[in-house]
């Protein structure tokens, strides 16, 4: 087995949203992408033996979603969501569930050992079991040319300085947004310099090979070693922001991963997650730029109908 699988690795559970529930977790929402975008991706996280534990599993074989997923006797988690008048979501995260407990087996060594990608995030590593799994992992993986993308989705009072300090020397990419990037400045003591400034800091301080800040409505940046790439966000129309981050993430590293160039990849590849209240479809997009308009080819789960459309780029 090659070294060519992409692993999204932490939570699995249901959104529990004003219209209903849907499938959440970062892990999976960028490893579904991934695999949009054509790529041999797994969901590593645990369920419950329960109803909902049955549907998320039910779910990612709808979806062709290939998995290593345990079941362990801890019921499946689920996040009451909540959306402000600008589509914001708040999150109501319940503890002691399953994915807190994800166990480390000779099957997920396995897996490392043949890992090209692996993406993790802060939320799955608030309990020691799930913690000490994520980072056996991330050892195990092979050494060399591999990425390993920190993804720090801050939720809720669920990190520590130390668990941040940690993540940051284990990766080797980091994505971060804006909000996040203020929250962590000042719990590492880099208030008073603007946002580029706090980025570089990061960057060098932990040898990292990128750094993607996004920030909303004004733009993504992504920063290497001695470089930085800006591209602005098209304006469109957004009920919410569920699930945005981890198909920009995904889009992003399927690109890298294609072959192209760090500036290539962001000027070539911004995904944006639209949640359509009409269809109650997850809308990834990938943004390729042409002269000054962007064609989005836009692939809507659950049925992948495929469609473009063209948009001007506000520049």
């Amino acid at each position: 087995m090659e070294n060519t699988i992409v692993v999204g690795m932490g939570e699995a559970l249901w959104d529990v949203l004003p219209e209903g529930k849907k499938i959440g977790g970062a892990p999976a929402n960028f490893a579904y992408h991934v695999s949009q975008f054509g790529l041999n991706s797994r969901v590593v996280s645990a369920v419950g033996d329960d109803k909902l534990g049955m549907e998320i599993l039910d779910n990612f074989r709808e979806k062709k979603l290939n998995t290593m997923v345990e079941i362990v006797p801890y019921p499946t988690g689920t996040v009451q969501v909540e959306l402000d008048a600008e589509g914001v979501p708040c999150y109501d995260i319940k503890e002691g569930v399953a994915w807190d407990n994800i166990p480390y087996t000779p099957a997920l060594e396995d897996l490392a050992k043949h890992t090209k990608a692996v993406c993790f995030g802060s939320l799955a590593q608030r309990s020691v079991v799930s913690r000490d799994t994520i980072n056996r992992f991330i050892d195990a993986m092979p050494a060399e040319d591999t990425l390993k993308i920190f993804d720090i989705n801050l939720r809720q009072g669920f990190y520590t300085k130390e668990i941040l300090c940690n993540s940051f020397s284990k990766c080797n990419i980091l994505k971060i947004n804006d909000e996040e990037l203020v929250t962590v400045s000042r719990m590492f003591g880099y208030p008073g310099i603007d946002l580029q400034d706090k980025c570089w800091i990061l960057l060098a301080k932990y040898n990292l090979k990128m750094l993607i800040l996004t920030c909303g409505v004004n733009g993504s940046y992504v920063f290497t070693p001695g470089n930085v790439s800006f591209v602005e966000t098209p304006r469109v129309e957004v009920a919410d922001t569920v699930g945005a981050g981890d198909s920009f993430t995904a889009a992003f590293v399927s690109s890298i991963l294609s072959g192209l160039s760090i500036g290539e990849a962001h000027c070539r590849n911004i995904c944006l997650c639209l949640y359509s209240e009409r269809s109650n479809a997850c809308i990834a997009a990938i943004v390729e730029r042409s002269c000054h308009k962007i064609i989005f080819c836009i692939f809507i789960c659950p049925s992948h109908v495929q469609c473009c459309l063209m948009v001007e780029l506000c520049m």
